[in-house]
């Protein structure tokens, strides 16, 4: 075995998403042979990749065949998390992709779908911050379980800055953790635009690979405000399957294709699919109508991201500060890695500057 055998192998293995071969796209690195055992690494677009399995299986096949049936192949893995940005010098210059989570109306899950969207990514090994950045309905501390907390203030290079709390493995900020929960936050339009901007300017959220922000619902103020603030990667669109969120939905939608904003839409994904009772885990109920999201999708040609479904365990981890995905509820869980494995991918494949096609008819 040689080194230019084993890379004119891996010039067979296709990096599933990007459509080139893991040598043209530079993902092979310190390839080491040592008697009968080859190991390499393999640089993934992020550390929370959906693909590792396929990509490691497709790797040691091509050794096998290729090189030496006999060989034992070692594929380790590391990851530089691609972006877009060039801006270094600007707002969150350490972060990387940044994700708003946005729904036309309120009362449709967009909290807890980023909350465990977050938790998901962080899971899959990314540096993740989650921003609450519903000023008048912060949901993150009840969510997290931080009610009452404080975040504490550091002198970063000559500034002070709020340094975010961190809780499993994520960090996090709301102005719910600033304000007395007992009190409204009774403020006008740009009162709350510029709190949402010291959320951007004074808060250390140092270096992220993703940061998800928790829009408040609709379409005003805050939304243009944060918009034209921070350099957004790209949206997800929140709806449940029903013909009134799905009328509001469509706004959100159009809010995006503005020409003051003009971000990309990583995809919908439609929450209370269908609801699952613990007693009968196999029977689906479809409560609130069936599949309303996916025909949303189809109609504005956007990447259809997954259906989460309307189970009482959500509810209850989200009231008890531990959200669904640090829980043992394997079938809840798998609805949203499958959701946050769609949203990465779509992401690299955009800062790939590759169409974002429909990635979940690939899978």
């Amino acid at each position: 075995m040689t080194k230019e055998k084993v890379l004119e192998a891996l010039s067979n293995v296709q990096e599933p998403d990007l459509g080139k071969d893991l040598v043209t796209l530079n993902m092979v690195k310190d390839i080491e042979i040592s008697g009968n055992t080859v190991s390499f690494t393999v640089v993934l677009t992020t550390p929370a990749c959906p693909l590792k399995d396929m990509i490691r299986n497709a790797c040691v096949n091509a050794i096998h065949i290729l090189v030496n049936k006999e060989a034992d192949v070692q594929v380790n893995f590391t990851a530089n998390t691609t972006t877009k940005r060039v801006d270094e010098g600007a707002v969150l210059p350490k972060v990387k992709n940044i994700i708003a989570v946005v729904s036309g109306k309120g009362g449709v899950g967009k909290s807890t779908v980023s909350a465990n969207l977050a938790l998901a990514l962080s899971q899959g090994g990314a540096k993740v911050g989650l921003m609450d950045a519903d000023i008048y309905g912060p949901s993150v501390p009840i969510m997290f379980g931080v009610r009452g907390e404080r975040p504490l203030m550091m002198d970063i290079e000559g500034k002070g800055m709020i340094i975010p709390l961190e809780r499993f493995g994520i960090k996090l900020m709301s102005i719910g953790l600033l304000v007395d929960e007992k009190n409204a936050v009774v403020w006008r339009g740009p009162m709350a635009s510029s709190a949402i901007r010291q959320f951007v300017t004074d808060v250390y959220w140092d270096e992220l690979d993703y940061l998800v922000i928790d829009m408040p619902p609709g379409t005003g103020d805050i939304h243009l405000t944060l918009m034209q603030t921070v350099p957004v990667t790209g949206a997800v669109i929140v709806t449940t399957p029903q013909d009134v969120a799905l009328a509001d939905a469509k706004k959100g939608i159009a809010m995006f294709g503005q020409a003051q904003l003009n971000i990309p839409i990583i995809g919908l994904v439609e929450n209370m699919s269908y609801f699952v009772p613990a007693e009968l885990p196999d029977n689906k109920y479809f409560i609130f109508g069936k599949e309303g999201g996916k025909r949303l999708a189809d109609e504005y040609d956007l990447p259809f991201l997954g259906q989460i479904p309307l189970v009482q365990s959500i509810r209850e981890g989200g009231d008890q500060g531990v959200p669904i995905m640090m829980s043992d509820d394997a079938i809840t869980k798998n609805a949203f890695e499958g959701f946050a494995s769609f949203v990465v991918r779509s992401i690299a494949m955009r800062n790939a500057n590759l169409s974002a096609e429909k990635i979940a008819e690939k899978v």
